[in-house]
């Protein structure tokens, strides 16, 4: 009993000096088995997998919230299994998405320069910056990025032409409309990749793959189809979740009896949810993105005030 003791006493001490908190932060609720809290969590992924692919958000802007805010898990934990959720999304619902010919590889990699450096910052940023402010941000993130997609208005992408550094870059491409292929272009590319920086940042602070920001500096800024915007932001967020996940990784807020069923969650989610978002409109896309980050901003903002987070 002794020997178990001090084993304990030497573990706790331990994890501070990796960045961690213990493992209290990441148990099951009050009155709840291990395999039921598991149950529970797999459930809320496969959700948040669902949306996140719908709306090129990546499950990470839906997964945050509920982990902190339903079953009260610490937000730093909650961050690095949103991260490797966010990974596994990218590889199972980008597939798709390029093999149907909406992805656009080319502008994907090249936006990827921004959000992966931003990434590494916003990592860096996390030990530094308050818990509750964390919430904050990643709520006003989530209010104004419902705000910007209820105004967004349809552009005519199909008479854009390549001008300037997108010319140069060959920054366009074809999707499948609804009369065949449809051409666009990339428009006022230093716009986009400066809002990628953000968007990285934000990605590696909040563990949320930055898909709202970059699908509405895709489809506002570059004035890239709504579908092109999430499906190429789909692609992205991998990369830049990956960016920041070793350093959380690192840092010990990854725990692998929480990453397990969020993971699988948010992967059979995002594989269900890009089978759908092929045949569903752009203006139900719009509402479903709206309606969910609403109701997810408003919760964590509340939560951060009042200091429930």
């Amino acid at each position: 009993m002794k020997l178990v003791t001090s084993y304990r006493m030497k573990r706790l001490q331990l994890l501070p000096k990796m960045g961690g908190r213990g493992y209290n932060h990441v148990v099951p609720c009050q009155g709840m088995s291990t395999p039921e809290f598991s149950l529970w969590i797999f459930l809320s992924s496969l959700l948040a997998g669902l949306l996140g692919s719908l709306t090129g958000l990546g499950g990470g802007v839906v997964i945050v919230p509920v982990l902190t805010v339903l079953f009260h898990i610490d937000i730093h934990y909650a961050i690095g299994a949103s991260l490797v959720s966010v990974i596994a999304t990218s590889s199972g619902a980008a597939a798709t998405y390029v093999r149907e010919g909406y992805s656009n590889i080319r502008i994907g990699m090249f936006l990827e320069i921004a959000t992966t450096v931003g990434a590494i910052f916003g990592a860096w940023l996390t030990t530094r910056v308050p818990t509750h402010a964390i919430g904050i941000i990643f709520g006003v993130v989530l209010l104004y990025s419902a705000y910007a997609s209820v105004r967004m208005k349809e552009h005519a992408h199909q008479s854009a032409t390549p001008v300037g550094l997108a010319a140069r870059l060959r920054l366009a491409g074809t999707f499948p409309g609804e009369n065949g292929p449809q051409e666009y272009a990339a428009q006022r590319v230093p716009a986009g990749f400066s809002l990628m920086l953000l968007a990285g940042s934000l990605s590696g602070l909040l563990g949320i793959g930055s898909g709202a920001v970059k699908v509405l500096a895709m489809d506002q800024a570059m004035r890239l189809p709504f579908k092109v915007s999430t499906t190429t932001s789909n692609f992205m967020i991998g990369v830049t979740a990956a960016a920041s996940a070793g350093i959380y990784l690192s840092r010990g807020y990854i725990s692998p009896g929480l990453v397990m069923p969020v993971m699988l969650g948010v992967l059979g989610g995002s594989l269900v949810g890009s089978k759908i978002l092929v045949r569903a409109e752009v203006k139900t896309l719009r509402i479903v993105f709206a309606v969910v980050i609403v109701a997810l901003g408003l919760e964590m903002v509340i939560n951060s005030v009042t200091g429930r987070l």
